[in-house]
């Protein structure tokens, strides 16, 4: 609750507020029925019009403003409530996009997700409750038990009875409903995730008929939230039924001793008609309590797995140049003897996941093809580091290129992902400029590089802000970047032209035109550093050829990296590496690799058609 209390205290003039107006309308709840009990006993046996009228005019006149205070009240703690939730989904939002690649893994995309959505809905509806009804609640509960006993007391001595049995079981029952929540929202994270890759997947899916199996693996993610959610709910909701019993049992024991009483001149009418709407009142009471703890008991859950994320310390700090490593070597980018091992929280699947994406439509190369992703994602297990990388070393001159190939599942994308210190090796050291990259702060590094990774994103927008994506990019720039990627052509084809709108995910453009406009993406800043991580798969040669020579003619200062399945898209550049499970098992250019590489004469002969 902490974590909550930390959002909310800069509105506690706000919350004191608006819980005072309805502490004020609760007991003007309460004082209705003791108002009615002196009119039916006291005025209306005086047989005066008048005085009926003015009385009736003052439960009026108390019902009036209770409504009034209410909705008040009730629009302050919406406010509050909308404007904490919204620092706090800031604040997740702001925490997440910054994570390193370690701290994603180890929360998980879908779980992510899920702790945006359902956790940030259980804490803006804890909070907006808590405020009325945390208030109301417990006044008609102690008010109408306290108000009872100045009337009768005999009869008030039946719901002292009853009030701590139904408050010990509301307690009681909530504090067992807490862990069982945290399993739903563990569950919630597993759907989403299911969803997630269906929807992510969805042409492969249907490409291999397949839609009974993810359907059934759906079915099972969603059996297991909806067994999870069914038991919480069952657990608390047994409150409500035993109090509803209670409650209506000595409802009954209250009209029969009160019938007796009456009768026997010991009790008045009013009493009883009281009586019995406090008796309503201190039910609404008890169930409002019921309720303020289930949704606290979620609140509980919600609030540890959105402070865990938010709470996260920053990772990847840069390191002090003197406690830095140094290289001898004069060219633009190094890798120094690296190593590195994927590990894995409990939830963890992160940056790993989001490169398996899609993978089933991965393409052979030399013949081979593997079901993990660039990541290694599939070669480990709970806390198991499986290495990813062993002993990688090379280095690219400044304008030079630099072409990575080899099967997938070899390593490729992690050679990236150390480049861009997504990750620290685990042995080893990355130089850009003869810096360490661990130097860098993070987004001077990033503002060298240019980039187009695996599964790239298409967002809902124009074709402009697609390619510009918030920078200081001209018009002229974007246009020239779009030139080069081979994209200007079908863009300006539009009646809208850069103002083409793309939907979510640009499922409104082919394969190639979506590649196209990311590559005009990376290209559009002029970067010091291009890194095309299998981005050309689904141009066709001459458009791949031509996109090749643009950025030979156009960006000579810009040092290449192109991670390729395809041999024609590396060939020409000046020095390939092959990868193989973690290692390089080749380095040269092409030439030299026909001669020495047994693994890339396989790849150029399964796909130029040649031996």
């Amino acid at each position: 609750m902490k974590f909550i209390f930390s959002y909310v205290k800069k509105y506690r003039k706000l919350v004191a507020l608006a819980m005072g107006i309805k502490l004020s309308a609760a007991v003007g709840e309460l004082l209705l029925p003791y108002v009615l009990e002196h009119l039916v006993d006291d005025v209306v046996p005086l047989r005066k019009g008048s005085l009926v009228l003015l009385w009736g005019a003052v439960m009026v006149l108390i019902a009036v403003y209770v409504r009034q205070a209410n909705v008040k009240a009730n629009r302050m703690s919406v406010r509050v409530a909308k404007e904490s939730i919204y620092e706090i989904r800031r604040d997740l939002f702001w925490k997440s996009v910054n994570l390193s690649g370690s701290q994603l893994d180890e929360f998980g995309l879908p779980s992510l997700n899920s702790r945006m959505t359902s956790d940030s809905y259980n804490l803006q509806s804890f909070i907006q409750s808590s405020q009325t009804m945390g208030i109301r609640a417990p006044i008609m509960l102690v008010g109408g038990i306290c108000l009872t006993l100045t009337m009768d007391v005999g009869l008030a001595s039946i719901l002292c009875i009853m009030a701590p049995v139904m408050i010990t079981a509301v307690v009681f029952v909530s504090m067992k409903g807490i862990p069982l929540y945290d399993k739903v929202q563990k569950s919630v994270d597993n759907v989403v995730r299911v969803m997630r890759e269906n929807i992510t997947g969805i042409r492969v899916v249907k490409a291999l008929s397949k839609e009974d199996y993810e359907i059934r693996r759906f079915d099972s993610a969603n059996s297991g939230l909806t067994g999870r959610d069914v038991k919480a709910g069952i657990v608390m909701a047994l409150p409500g039924p035993i109090m509803t019993f209670m409650l209506n049992v000595g409802l009954t024991i209250v009209v029969v001793v009160g019938a007796y009483r009456v009768n026997a001149g010991v009790t008045q009418p009013g009493v009883i008609l009281a009586f019995l709407t406090y008796f309503n009142m201190i039910l609404m009471g008890v169930m409002g309590l019921n309720r303020i703890f289930m949704l606290m008991s979620k609140a509980n859950a919600s609030a540890r797995r959105i402070g865990a994320v938010v709470g996260t310390g920053e990772d990847l700090l840069p390191l002090p140049e003197e406690e830095a490593a140094v290289t001898q070597r004069e060219e633009y980018i190094v890798f120094e003897h690296v190593s590195f091992s994927y590990g894995r929280g409990d939830e963890g699947r992160g940056l790993q996941e989001e490169s398996q994406a899609g993978e089933a439509a991965s393409v052979a190369a030399g013949g081979k093809i593997f079901s993990g992703a660039d990541t290694g994602q599939d070669r480990f297990d709970g806390q198991e580091r499986q290495k990813c990388l062993e002993n990688i070393d090379f280095a690219v001159k400044k304008g030079g290129s630099l072409g990575i190939i080899g099967a997938t599942g070899c390593g490729k994308t992690t050679v990236i992902n150390l480049l861009m210190r997504f990750y620290d090796p685990d042995q080893g050291h990355v130089f850009v400029d003869g810096k360490d990259v661990r130097t860098y702060e993070k987004d001077e590094l990033h503002r060298l590089f240019g980039v187009v990774f695996q599964n790239d994103v298409i967002f809902a927008d124009t074709l402009k802000e697609n390619i510009s994506f918030g920078r200081d990019v001209s018009m002229e720039e974007i246009a020239g970047a779009a030139g080069d990627a081979m994209a200007k052509e079908f863009i300006e084809g539009y009646q809208e032209g850069y103002g083409h709108k793309a939907v979510v995910r640009g499922a409104n453009l082919s394969g190639g035109q979506r590649q196209r406009v990311l590559i005009a993406r990376a290209l559009a800043a002029s970067p010091r550093i291009l890194v095309l991580d299998d981005s050309s798969s689904a141009l066709d040669y001459k458009t791949d050829a031509k996109l090749r020579g643009a950025i030979r003619e156009h960006y000579e200062d810009t040092t290449t990296i192109i991670v390729a399945q395809r041999i024609s898209s590396i060939m020409a550049l000046d020095d390939i590496i092959v990868m193989d499970e973690g290692k390089i098992i080749g380095h040269g250019t092409h030439e030299e690799l026909m001669e020495s590489c047994p693994m890339y004469q396989e790849i150029f002969r399964t796909q130029m058609g040649e031996g």
